[in-house]
Protein backbone atom coordinates (compact mmCIF):
# COMPACT_ATOMS: atom_id res chain seq x y z
CA UNK A 1 0.00 0.00 0.00
CA UNK A 2 1.54 3.30 -0.83
CA UNK A 3 1.85 5.88 2.02
CA UNK A 4 1.77 10.03 2.11
CA UNK A 5 4.86 10.80 -0.18
CA UNK A 6 5.54 7.73 -1.97
CA UNK A 7 5.32 7.86 -5.88
CA UNK A 8 2.34 6.77 -7.93
CA UNK A 9 2.87 3.39 -9.65
CA UNK A 10 1.08 2.41 -12.58
CA UNK A 11 1.86 -0.92 -13.77
CA UNK A 12 1.14 -1.80 -18.01
CA UNK A 13 0.98 -4.87 -18.79
CA UNK A 14 0.33 -5.64 -22.99
CA UNK A 15 -1.07 -8.63 -24.14
CA UNK A 16 -2.76 -10.92 -27.43
CA UNK A 17 -4.39 -13.72 -27.23
CA UNK A 18 -2.57 -15.62 -23.97
CA UNK A 19 -5.29 -15.79 -21.92
CA UNK A 20 -3.33 -18.52 -18.90
CA UNK A 21 -0.20 -16.39 -19.20
CA UNK A 22 -2.29 -13.24 -18.41
CA UNK A 23 -4.02 -14.87 -15.74
CA UNK A 24 -0.29 -15.68 -14.14
CA UNK A 25 0.99 -12.41 -14.57
CA UNK A 26 -2.06 -10.43 -13.03
CA UNK A 27 -2.02 -12.36 -10.16
CA UNK A 28 1.46 -12.35 -9.41
CA UNK A 29 1.15 -7.82 -10.06
CA UNK A 30 -1.40 -7.77 -7.61
CA UNK A 31 -0.02 -9.96 -5.36
CA UNK A 32 3.05 -7.88 -4.80
CA UNK A 33 4.47 -6.75 -1.33
CA UNK A 34 4.35 -3.18 -2.32
CA UNK A 35 1.41 -3.20 -5.28
CA UNK A 36 1.22 -0.77 -7.42
CA UNK A 37 -1.13 1.86 -7.29
CA UNK A 38 -2.85 0.77 -10.37
CA UNK A 39 -3.11 -1.74 -13.11
CA UNK A 40 -3.56 -0.67 -16.95
CA UNK A 41 -4.11 -4.16 -19.04
CA UNK A 42 -4.05 -3.09 -22.85
CA UNK A 43 -5.53 -5.74 -25.01
CA UNK A 44 -4.45 -5.80 -28.45
CA UNK A 45 -7.72 -6.93 -29.98
CA UNK A 46 -7.52 -10.51 -28.67
CA UNK A 47 -10.95 -11.39 -29.82
CA UNK A 48 -10.51 -14.07 -27.52
CA UNK A 49 -12.40 -13.50 -24.76
CA UNK A 50 -9.21 -11.90 -22.92
CA UNK A 51 -11.19 -8.60 -22.35
CA UNK A 52 -14.15 -10.77 -20.40
CA UNK A 53 -11.25 -12.42 -18.74
CA UNK A 54 -10.01 -9.36 -17.08
CA UNK A 55 -13.67 -7.86 -16.21
CA UNK A 56 -14.41 -11.32 -14.85
CA UNK A 57 -10.88 -11.94 -12.45
CA UNK A 58 -9.04 -8.51 -12.61
CA UNK A 59 -11.87 -6.22 -11.31
CA UNK A 60 -9.15 -3.98 -10.13
CA UNK A 61 -7.55 -3.37 -13.59
CA UNK A 62 -7.86 -0.26 -16.00
CA UNK A 63 -9.04 -2.24 -19.25
CA UNK A 64 -7.47 -0.37 -22.35
CA UNK A 65 -9.18 -2.32 -25.72
CA UNK A 66 -7.41 -1.79 -29.12
CA UNK A 67 -9.47 -2.04 -32.38
CA UNK A 68 -6.43 -4.06 -34.36
CA UNK A 69 -3.40 -5.85 -32.86
CA UNK A 70 -0.68 -2.96 -32.94
CA UNK A 71 1.78 -5.14 -31.30
CA UNK A 72 4.12 -4.92 -28.30
CA UNK A 73 5.25 -1.21 -29.41
CA UNK A 74 1.30 0.36 -30.13
CA UNK A 75 0.18 -1.79 -27.02
CA UNK A 76 3.03 0.24 -24.91
CA UNK A 77 2.48 3.07 -26.50
CA UNK A 78 -1.29 3.22 -25.87
CA UNK A 79 -0.76 1.52 -21.95
CA UNK A 80 2.24 4.08 -21.10
CA UNK A 81 -0.24 7.40 -22.60
CA UNK A 82 -2.85 6.22 -20.24
CA UNK A 83 -0.75 5.88 -17.51
CA UNK A 84 0.61 9.21 -17.54
CA UNK A 85 -3.00 10.56 -18.08
CA UNK A 86 -3.65 9.00 -14.52
CA UNK A 87 -0.92 11.39 -13.27
CA UNK A 88 1.68 8.04 -12.63
CA UNK A 89 4.95 9.37 -11.34
CA UNK A 90 6.10 5.39 -12.44
CA UNK A 91 5.60 2.98 -14.54
CA UNK A 92 6.18 -0.76 -14.46
CA UNK A 93 6.17 -2.11 -17.96
CA UNK A 94 5.97 -5.89 -18.51
CA UNK A 95 4.39 -8.44 -21.03
CA UNK A 96 2.14 -10.86 -20.48
CA UNK A 97 4.21 -13.95 -19.68
CA UNK A 98 6.23 -11.94 -17.45
CA UNK A 99 5.39 -13.16 -13.69
CA UNK A 100 7.31 -11.11 -11.18
CA UNK A 101 8.26 -12.34 -7.60
CA UNK A 102 6.47 -10.67 -4.40
CA UNK A 103 9.08 -8.56 -4.07
CA UNK A 104 9.69 -7.19 -7.49
CA UNK A 105 8.41 -3.66 -7.39
CA UNK A 106 9.37 -3.24 -3.93
CA UNK A 107 13.26 -4.07 -4.52
CA UNK A 108 12.53 -1.82 -7.97
CA UNK A 109 11.62 1.24 -5.55
CA UNK A 110 13.87 0.41 -3.15
CA UNK A 111 17.00 0.34 -5.68
CA UNK A 112 15.41 3.58 -6.87
CA UNK A 113 15.75 5.43 -3.73
CA UNK A 114 19.38 3.94 -3.20
CA UNK A 115 20.86 5.37 -7.03
CA UNK A 116 21.69 8.54 -6.68
CA UNK A 117 20.46 10.78 -9.72
CA UNK A 118 17.75 9.26 -9.59
CA UNK A 119 17.78 6.77 -12.12
CA UNK A 120 15.31 7.56 -15.16
CA UNK A 121 15.04 3.66 -15.19
CA UNK A 122 15.22 0.45 -13.07
CA UNK A 123 15.00 -2.90 -14.60
CA UNK A 124 14.39 -6.61 -12.88
CA UNK A 125 16.68 -9.07 -13.06
CA UNK A 126 14.74 -11.65 -15.82
CA UNK A 127 15.28 -15.47 -15.05
CA UNK A 128 13.74 -18.53 -17.36
CA UNK A 129 11.49 -21.08 -15.43
CA UNK A 130 14.52 -22.67 -14.55
CA UNK A 131 16.05 -20.12 -12.38
CA UNK A 132 18.62 -19.71 -14.97
CA UNK A 133 19.28 -15.52 -16.23
CA UNK A 134 17.35 -15.14 -19.14
CA UNK A 135 19.99 -14.23 -22.31
CA UNK A 136 16.99 -12.76 -24.14
CA UNK A 137 16.48 -10.31 -21.20
CA UNK A 138 20.06 -9.63 -20.27
CA UNK A 139 20.77 -5.90 -20.31
CA UNK A 140 24.49 -5.05 -20.97
CA UNK A 141 26.83 -3.29 -18.54
CA UNK A 142 26.99 0.48 -19.72
CA UNK A 143 30.20 1.31 -21.51
CA UNK A 144 31.60 4.50 -20.12
CA UNK A 145 30.69 4.33 -16.73
CA UNK A 146 32.92 6.16 -14.43
CA UNK A 147 34.21 4.32 -11.23
CA UNK A 148 32.06 6.32 -9.00
CA UNK A 149 29.21 5.89 -10.75
CA UNK A 150 29.70 2.21 -11.11
CA UNK A 151 30.26 2.25 -7.31
CA UNK A 152 27.02 3.89 -6.51
CA UNK A 153 25.06 1.55 -8.86
CA UNK A 154 26.73 -1.02 -6.70
CA UNK A 155 26.41 0.43 -3.48
CA UNK A 156 22.44 -0.45 -4.16
CA UNK A 157 22.95 -3.67 -5.24
CA UNK A 158 22.64 -2.39 -9.06
CA UNK A 159 24.23 -2.27 -12.54
CA UNK A 160 24.47 0.38 -14.54
CA UNK A 161 23.11 -0.27 -18.39
CA UNK A 162 21.93 1.43 -21.28
CA UNK A 163 19.11 -0.22 -22.40
CA UNK A 164 16.31 -2.57 -21.31
CA UNK A 165 13.79 -4.91 -21.91
CA UNK A 166 10.16 -4.36 -21.78
CA UNK A 167 10.47 -7.36 -19.33
CA UNK A 168 9.45 -5.42 -15.84
CA UNK A 169 10.48 -2.12 -16.04
CA UNK A 170 10.23 0.76 -13.89
CA UNK A 171 10.40 4.11 -16.00
CA UNK A 172 10.44 8.03 -14.80
CA UNK A 173 6.94 8.86 -15.59
CA UNK A 174 7.97 12.55 -16.64
CA UNK A 175 11.09 11.70 -18.36
CA UNK A 176 8.55 9.70 -21.09
CA UNK A 177 6.41 13.02 -21.22
CA UNK A 178 9.72 15.04 -22.24
CA UNK A 179 11.04 12.19 -24.70
CA UNK A 180 7.98 10.32 -25.83
CA UNK A 181 6.36 6.89 -25.75
CA UNK A 182 7.65 3.83 -27.82
CA UNK A 183 6.99 4.28 -31.33
CA UNK A 184 4.15 2.60 -31.84
CA UNK A 185 4.72 1.56 -35.77
CA UNK A 186 7.52 -0.63 -34.64
CA UNK A 187 4.64 -3.05 -33.80
CA UNK A 188 7.40 -5.46 -32.54
CA UNK A 189 11.29 -5.88 -31.89
CA UNK A 190 13.46 -3.03 -30.89
CA UNK A 191 10.99 -1.23 -29.43
CA UNK A 192 11.96 -1.07 -26.24
CA UNK A 193 15.74 -1.39 -27.15
CA UNK A 194 15.11 2.51 -29.46
CA UNK A 195 12.86 3.82 -26.35
CA UNK A 196 15.12 2.62 -23.67
CA UNK A 197 18.27 3.97 -25.20
CA UNK A 198 16.17 7.22 -25.80
CA UNK A 199 15.18 7.47 -22.09
CA UNK A 200 18.93 6.70 -21.43
CA UNK A 201 20.91 8.80 -23.90
CA UNK A 202 21.73 11.54 -21.08
CA UNK A 203 20.23 9.85 -17.85
CA UNK A 204 21.36 6.58 -15.51
CA UNK A 205 19.68 3.33 -15.67
CA UNK A 206 20.40 0.73 -13.81
CA UNK A 207 19.81 -3.43 -13.28
CA UNK A 208 18.51 -4.05 -10.37
CA UNK A 209 19.04 -8.09 -9.38
CA UNK A 210 17.28 -8.03 -5.77
CA UNK A 211 14.13 -7.43 -8.62
CA UNK A 212 13.15 -10.62 -9.71
CA UNK A 213 10.70 -12.33 -12.57
CA UNK A 214 10.42 -14.81 -14.29
CA UNK A 215 10.12 -14.68 -18.35
CA UNK A 216 7.77 -17.42 -19.27
CA UNK A 217 9.35 -18.29 -22.99
CA UNK A 218 8.59 -21.57 -24.74
CA UNK A 219 12.44 -22.15 -24.90
CA UNK A 220 15.43 -21.31 -23.16
CA UNK A 221 17.32 -19.33 -25.69
CA UNK A 222 18.85 -15.48 -26.94
CA UNK A 223 20.09 -13.77 -30.25
CA UNK A 224 20.37 -16.56 -32.76
CA UNK A 225 16.52 -18.15 -32.64
CA UNK A 226 15.31 -18.21 -36.47
CA UNK A 227 12.79 -15.70 -36.91
CA UNK A 228 11.09 -16.39 -39.69
CA UNK A 229 9.06 -14.23 -40.88
CA UNK A 230 9.73 -11.99 -38.44
CA UNK A 231 13.34 -10.81 -39.70
CA UNK A 232 11.47 -8.35 -41.29
CA UNK A 233 10.48 -6.17 -38.67
CA UNK A 234 14.04 -7.01 -36.65
CA UNK A 235 15.69 -5.44 -40.21
CA UNK A 236 13.58 -2.90 -40.31
CA UNK A 237 12.96 -1.76 -37.19
CA UNK A 238 16.88 -1.56 -36.43
CA UNK A 239 17.24 0.78 -40.05
CA UNK A 240 14.55 2.71 -38.30
CA UNK A 241 16.65 3.05 -35.35
CA UNK A 242 19.78 3.68 -36.33
CA UNK A 243 19.07 6.26 -39.11
CA UNK A 244 16.05 8.05 -37.01
CA UNK A 245 16.29 8.02 -33.42
CA UNK A 246 17.46 10.37 -31.07
CA UNK A 247 18.65 7.17 -28.58
CA UNK A 248 21.79 5.72 -30.14
CA UNK A 249 24.99 8.06 -29.98
CA UNK A 250 27.14 8.14 -33.44
CA UNK A 251 29.49 6.08 -31.39
CA UNK A 252 26.53 3.67 -30.79
CA UNK A 253 25.21 3.90 -33.93
CA UNK A 254 28.28 1.99 -35.41
CA UNK A 255 29.00 -0.63 -32.26
CA UNK A 256 25.15 -1.19 -32.25
CA UNK A 257 24.76 -1.78 -35.92
CA UNK A 258 27.88 -3.86 -36.29
CA UNK A 259 26.91 -5.92 -33.88
CA UNK A 260 23.39 -6.64 -34.92
CA UNK A 261 25.10 -7.47 -38.25
CA UNK A 262 26.68 -9.44 -36.92
CA UNK A 263 23.93 -10.76 -34.97
CA UNK A 264 22.32 -11.62 -38.28
CA UNK A 265 25.20 -13.37 -39.97
CA UNK A 266 24.81 -16.14 -36.76
CA UNK A 267 21.09 -15.96 -37.51
CA UNK A 268 21.66 -16.84 -41.30
CA UNK A 269 24.21 -19.35 -40.36
CA UNK A 270 21.82 -21.11 -37.45
CA UNK A 271 18.61 -20.87 -39.64
CA UNK A 272 16.66 -23.82 -41.64
CA UNK A 273 15.25 -21.56 -44.11
CA UNK A 274 17.36 -18.99 -45.43
CA UNK A 275 15.45 -18.25 -48.46
CA UNK A 276 12.83 -16.71 -46.16
CA UNK A 277 15.53 -14.84 -43.93
CA UNK A 278 16.88 -13.39 -47.69
CA UNK A 279 13.19 -12.41 -47.72
CA UNK A 280 12.76 -10.57 -44.72
CA UNK A 281 16.54 -8.67 -44.82
CA UNK A 282 15.43 -7.24 -48.45
CA UNK A 283 12.42 -5.97 -47.97
CA UNK A 284 13.33 -4.62 -44.09
CA UNK A 285 16.37 -2.93 -45.54
CA UNK A 286 13.85 -1.49 -47.97
CA UNK A 287 11.18 -0.40 -46.18
CA UNK A 288 13.63 0.81 -43.56
CA UNK A 289 15.35 3.11 -46.10
CA UNK A 290 12.25 4.30 -47.55
CA UNK A 291 10.24 4.83 -45.06
CA UNK A 292 9.88 6.46 -41.67
CA UNK A 293 7.54 5.64 -39.03
CA UNK A 294 4.19 7.26 -38.61
CA UNK A 295 3.47 8.99 -35.76
CA UNK A 296 2.82 6.87 -32.69
CA UNK A 297 -0.35 9.22 -32.26
CA UNK A 298 -1.65 8.52 -35.72
CA UNK A 299 -0.98 5.06 -35.30
CA UNK A 300 -2.91 5.41 -31.52
CA UNK A 301 -5.61 6.85 -32.98
CA UNK A 302 -6.56 3.74 -35.60
CA UNK A 303 -6.89 1.27 -33.09
CA UNK A 304 -8.52 3.03 -30.45
CA UNK A 305 -11.91 2.21 -29.88
CA UNK A 306 -13.18 6.17 -29.64
CA UNK A 307 -11.81 9.58 -29.38
CA UNK A 308 -9.55 9.56 -25.83
CA UNK A 309 -11.84 11.04 -22.80
CA UNK A 310 -9.80 13.27 -20.66
CA UNK A 311 -8.51 11.05 -18.32
CA UNK A 312 -6.59 9.35 -21.04
CA UNK A 313 -4.51 12.03 -21.99
CA UNK A 314 -1.40 13.59 -20.13
CA UNK A 315 -2.75 15.89 -17.36
CA UNK A 316 0.13 18.82 -19.01
CA UNK A 317 -1.10 20.93 -21.54
CA UNK A 318 1.96 19.94 -23.40
CA UNK A 319 1.48 17.43 -25.51
CA UNK A 320 3.50 13.91 -24.91
CA UNK A 321 6.38 14.50 -27.56
CA UNK A 322 6.34 11.56 -30.37
CA UNK A 323 9.25 10.15 -31.11
CA UNK A 324 8.56 8.86 -34.37
CA UNK A 325 9.62 11.81 -36.58
CA UNK A 326 5.94 13.50 -37.48
CA UNK A 327 5.94 14.08 -41.39
CA UNK A 328 3.62 11.45 -43.19
CA UNK A 329 5.83 8.79 -44.74
CA UNK A 330 5.59 7.53 -48.26
CA UNK A 331 3.99 4.33 -48.49
CA UNK A 332 6.14 1.35 -47.38
CA UNK A 333 6.72 -1.78 -49.00
CA UNK A 334 4.03 -4.03 -48.27
CA UNK A 335 5.35 -6.01 -45.01
CA UNK A 336 4.70 -9.62 -44.15
CA UNK A 337 1.45 -11.10 -42.80
CA UNK A 338 1.82 -10.04 -39.53
CA UNK A 339 2.18 -12.82 -36.66
CA UNK A 340 -0.38 -12.93 -34.31
CA UNK A 341 1.73 -11.83 -31.25
CA UNK A 342 2.35 -8.99 -28.87
CA UNK A 343 5.39 -10.05 -27.72
CA UNK A 344 7.34 -12.27 -29.41
CA UNK A 345 9.59 -15.17 -28.38
CA UNK A 346 12.70 -14.35 -30.92
CA UNK A 347 15.80 -12.18 -30.81
CA UNK A 348 16.23 -10.46 -27.95
CA UNK A 349 15.78 -6.10 -28.24
CA UNK A 350 17.62 -5.06 -25.54
CA UNK A 351 21.37 -3.77 -26.01
CA UNK A 352 23.62 -6.04 -28.71
CA UNK A 353 26.87 -6.77 -27.46
CA UNK A 354 29.43 -4.63 -28.02
CA UNK A 355 32.34 -5.30 -30.08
Amino acid sequence: MRTEGEPFVAAVVVTYRRQEKLASALAAVFGQSRPPDAVVVVDNASGDGTAELVRRRFAAAELVELRHNTGGAGGFAAGIVHALGRGADLLWLMDDDTVPEPGALAALLSARRRVPGPPALVASRVVWTDGRDHPMNTPRVRPGTSPAGRAAAEAAGCVPIRSASFVSVLVEADEVRRSGPPVADYFLWNDDFEFTLRLLRRRVGVLCRDSVVVHHTARFGGTETDPGERFFFEVRNKVWLFTRSRGPSPAERLLYGGSSVRRWARTFAASGDRATLRRGLARGLWAGLASRPRPTAAVLAEASPSRPSPSETPDSETPVPDASHPPEPPEPPEPPTRPDVDAPEGPPVDAPDLP
